[in-house]
């Protein structure tokens, strides 16, 4: 697939990372000729230095011929404006834009189409951190949660500890300790290296395990690999921009939450518009004013600003102060590997939260849901089986019958309302949703083959 990337930053950075060990065409434009040049040598691709609204440069970064356009520059208008253009001068057959203004989100419906604003997919990437950190907080102990199916099924990544029910115990042992529900261990990371999990697999204190399971059943899987956690009830949030701010709005109703921000005329406007939410007029470092509020009382301290390093700071103060848990968003990946576990409990990528929404979009074969997980090294999906016994490679076989590429596992389906765990003697039917985990993702054009139906397939 061709693919032009308007925006060399994080996001189109990581995004082109993730896509170029795939048989893709990746061009990258950006104005910044010392960004574009890391990138070119990092991963061996195109480059274009200039305007990515530009007809010119769109020209010259192959949008003629190009498949798929991703504008993910800083600038809304800037990515508005590319698609525009992209699609009235060169006919670019799919656009995606970046758009992290309410003022435009707001009125999608009625702005973007290809009669108006020829946008064809609205990526809002505010809106997916919220959304990421939201889970997190339903289901304390998680390190990741991905919703597929609508909601039906969950893939959970939690950390195993002592404590757990299953923690020095085989795999083989959840079906007497859960005789009623059922759940799959997708994949178990050991001391940062994959083991395929298998019923005799022992579970050890540390193993950072990714399970699928019906989404009603995920907190009593957690409790066979740690012990679990009370749910959240006191949130303290540092930050009131899109994030902070909309994160508050999703929890104040069922939470007691407090919020401090910085800027005096942004914490007034958000006194006004946030109902049950205490704001608070302040620097979230400020250990006086942490004592003030009873940080000691916090079940997670959640940090949203766009200052890294206040983030940690103020989380690090949290911690030290009595606060249970802390949760950091943080936009340099260096950062992340620094502090994750170490100094804070959860890090949170924004880069990782976009990238995957992206995919999602990007993939083939009727793939309709995608996370990157670990770095961008693994990917969870959700495919749909289309066609029929004649034109699918994988309707009337059974899981076992299914040549899956190495390191690929199918942990569940859901058929209607109806979430199936997965096992050999499974036999897939048309239209049901199916979710893998990909240990390896440069399997991933094999898998989107392998749910493409041809009408040459026999």
């Amino acid at each position: 697939m061709k693919i032009v990337i308007l925006g060399g930053g994080q996001v189109g950075g990581t995004l082109a990372e993730n896509l170029v060990g795939e048989d893709n065409d990746i061009t990258v434009v950006d104005t910044d000729s010392t960004r574009l040049e890391s990138l070119a040598e990092l991963h061996d691709i195109r480059t274009i230095e200039g305007h990515a609204s530009h007809p010119r440069v769109l020209r010259q970064a192959g949008c003629e011929d190009a498949d798929m356009l991703i504008a993910v520059t800083p600038s809304d208008e800037t990515n508005m404006l590319a698609c525009q253009i992209a699609y009235t001068l060169y006919r670019t057959p799919k656009r995606i834009a970046r758009i992290r203004s309410e003022e435009y989100s707001d009125y999608k419906d009625k702005l973007f189409h290809k009669d108006d604003i020829p946008v064809d997919h609205l990526i809002s990437p505010e809106q997916q951190v919220t959304d990421y950190i939201k889970r997190l907080v339903d289901y304390p102990g998680a390190l990741q949660v991905m919703e597929f199916a609508g909601g039906r099924a969950s893939l959970v990544a939690v950390r195993a500890y002592y404590g757990g029910k299953l923690v020095g115990h085989a795999i083989s042992t959840l079906k007497s300790h859960m005789p009623n529900v059922e759940t799959r261990v997708a994949a178990i990371f050991r001391q940062g290296q994959a083991i395929k999990p298998m019923g005799t697999t022992i579970i050890e204190a540390g193993d950072e395990i990714f399970f699928i399971a019906d989404t009603r059943y995920v907190r009593m899987v957690m409790e066979e690999m740690q012990k679990l956690e009370h749910q959240y009830r006191r949130i303290m949030i540092a930050g009131g921009g899109n994030v902070g701010a909309g994160l508050a709005a999703r929890l104040e109703e069922n939470h007691r939450v407090k919020l401090i921000e910085r800027n005096k005329e942004r914490a007034e406007m958000l006194n006004e518009s946030l109902q049950n939410t205490t704001i608070l007029h302040g620097d979230a470092s400020d250990e006086r004013l942490l004592t003030e509020e009873h940080i000691e009382d916090m079940d997670v301290f959640i940090a949203v600003t766009n200052d890294d390093e206040a983030n940690i700071m103020s989380a690090m103060l949290a911690k030290k102060l009595g606060a249970k848990k802390t949760m950091v968003l943080i936009q340099r990946q260096a950062y992340v590997d620094l502090v994750q576990d170490n100094v804070i409990d959860i890090a949170i990528s924004p880069q990782r939260a976009t990238v995957s929404a992206l995919l999602s979009l990007i993939r083939k074969g009727d793939i309709v849901n995608a996370y990157s997980l670990r770095k961008g090294a693994a990917e969870a999906i959700e495919a749909i089986a289309h066609g029929d016994e004649k034109t699918s490679k994988v309707i009337g076989k059974t899981i076992d019958e299914i040549k899956l590429p190495p390191g690929t596992t199918i942990g569940a389906i859901v058929r209607g309302n109806e979430v199936l765990i997965a096992h050999d003697d499974t036999v897939l039917q048309a239209d049901d949703h199916v979710i893998l985990f990909l240990v390896d993702k440069k399997y991933i054009r094999e898998v989107e083959r392998l749910f493409q139906p041809s009408a040459l397939f026999f």
